[in-house]
């Protein structure tokens, strides 16, 4: 492993079960020796919160007021909130709300400035957020704007299977209207690209899923999967990209033919991360692929009705920043193998694109 990193952690909605996993998953003390945590948030919320879970071991935590002054062997704690701020644990509050727009806000500037590595996102309200005046769906789209990028991806991760969607924080009724093949497309170079670079696969294989049930049943219940995501596919293909389907959600996962591919492109949120979440949930962890930074949380939300009862589970926590620090060194690796000190070259391969078409 290269050095240690700085890993960044929003507290999210203070209010939910982010502090709670954050020290679950902090009190590791393997945590210490992989990275340096600098926590945004409040030193007095995460007190509350330590002393409502049992078996916790003493944490040493060091309050500090920037990044740059964190200490390597110890949670760090970055004060961005007011002194007098308020916990409600299991209630949604305007205060809370804007807390977590305050600290992520904060870990942002820091990771722009590089005071800190990665950043991971502990869960937050994006109803309750976007009545403070956000103005983004989430966390992926408030990143992608504040980056200035064309195109992010949210993929889903675990060691076994990696989802990732065309359409994200969107309305069902809106998921037709907004698929396009070009769309699908960038969806599919995106992928590649992060397959590649953010872990390690040389040449990923990528199953599509179809829209419809029985992908359209040859038109009978749609026609998107032969007018829009087929040519998407074979235009893939034409780039190198191997990129198979479209397949039938339903048979797709409940045969695990998911095993057989590198990841899968699902066609709107919760076709991808329904299955992700029943084969994965406890480890699963959502990663915005596209950034120059990396960021990733973990793939769950900010489970109120858990809140300050010593019940949440923080694996999907862990996961979350163990998967931002491996994908931040393979960053590393890649981008000096291809800036020209060394030479990469895919093996071969005799998997060949089928060009696309619809398997139910």
């Amino acid at each position: 492993m290269g050095r240690k990193l700085v890993v960044g952690i929003t507290q999210g909605d203070g209010n939910g079960i982010g502090y709670e996993v954050i020290i679950k998953a902090l009190a590791d003390e393997r945590m210490l020796d992989m990275c340096t945590p600098v926590i945004y948030g409040s030193s007095k919320i995460f007190g509350f919160y330590k002393k409502q879970i049992h078996d916790i071991e003493q944490i040493n935590t060091n309050v500090i007021n920037s990044a740059k002054d964190a200490h390597q062997k110890r949670v760090n704690i970055v004060n961005c909130l007011p002194e007098n701020v308020f916990v409600e644990p299991g209630q949604s509050t305007p205060e809370s709300a804007k807390a977590a727009m305050t600290a992520l806000e904060r870990a942002v500037v820091d990771i722009k400035e590089g005071h800190i590595d990665v950043l991971v996102t502990a869960p937050i309200n994006k109803r309750a957020m976007d009545k403070e005046g956000f103005g983004y769906a989430g966390h992926t789209e408030y990143l992608e704007k504040q980056f200035g990028v064309d195109e992010v991806a949210m993929i889903m991760v675990c060691d076994r299977l990696k989802v990732g969607v065309v359409t994200g924080h969107i309305p069902l009724k809106e998921v037709p209207v907004q698929l396009t093949t070009e769309k699908i497309l960038k969806k599919l170079r995106l992928m590649k690209s992060s397959l590649q670079r953010d872990f390690g696969i040389d040449s990923p294989k990528i199953a599509v899923l179809g829209l419809n049930p029985h992908c359209g049943d040859g038109g009978l219940l749609g026609t998107e999967e032969q007018e829009v995501i087929l040519p998407a596919i074979k235009a893939a293909a034409a780039e190198d990209i191997m990129a198979y389907g479209p397949y039938s959600a339903d048979g797709f996962f409940g045969l695990g033919n998911y095993a057989k591919f590198d990841a899968v492109l699902a066609m709107y949120h919760d076709q991808g991360l329904t299955p992700f979440k029943a084969l994965a949930f406890e480890d699963g962890v959502n990663y915005t692929a596209g950034l120059p930074v990396v960021r990733t949380s973990p793939d769950h939300g900010t489970a109120y009705e858990m809140a300050g009862r010593d019940m949440a589970d923080p694996r999907s926590m862990k996961a979350a920043i163990y998967a931002a620090i491996d994908i931040f060194n393979r960053r590393e690796d890649y981008d000096y193998l291809i800036e020209g000190r060394m030479t990469i070259k895919a093996p071969d391969t005799e998997i060949k694109p089928r060009g696309g078409r619809i398997i139910e």
